[in-house]
């Protein structure tokens, strides 16, 4: 019986211990966390015949560990993103352009730009707004 109570004690110990290991890593290495100065921007009108418009999102590292932007997806072909490929280091800055191409799209502006990354949030939504005023 004292074997039996032995082995349980061992087993959940080891199970603690277990637990107790990803977070310390964790730790060690840092969490990245990402902040955006805004997550929304108004064009206004644009001119369809304009030609590209784009807009500068800035971020900031406010984590303790490396920030990478593993990617940046747009609902359409009419939306690009670019972003930084390198890590960002804590409490340094980066920025998300977001290009939008008016041409062939007249009238409401309504698009999103999902960022995925390895800290917190690890997804988040930017949105560039506007109307397309029609080729004259």
């Amino acid at each position: 019986m004292q074997n039996k109570l032995k082995y349980i004690l061992i087993a959940v110990a080891a199970l603690i211990v277990a637990a107790a290991l990803p977070a310390e890593a964790k730790k060690k290495g840092g969490e990245a966390r990402i902040r955006f100065t805004e997550s929304s921007y108004d064009f206004g009108v644009i001119d369809e015949k304009g030609g590209p418009v784009s807009h500068e999102f800035e971020f900031v590292n406010e984590g303790d560990g490396n920030l990478i932007i593993k990617d940046v997806r747009t609902q359409c072909g009419c939306t690009r993103p670019e972003y930084p490929v390198k890590p960002i280091a804590p409490g340094k800055k980066g920025k998300i352009k977001v290009t939008f191409l008016p041409q062939g799209r007249p009238g409401s502006l309504n698009k999103a730009a999902t960022v995925y990354t390895n800290g917190k949030p690890a997804k988040l939504q930017l949105r560039i707004k506007g109307r397309v005023a029609p080729k004259m």
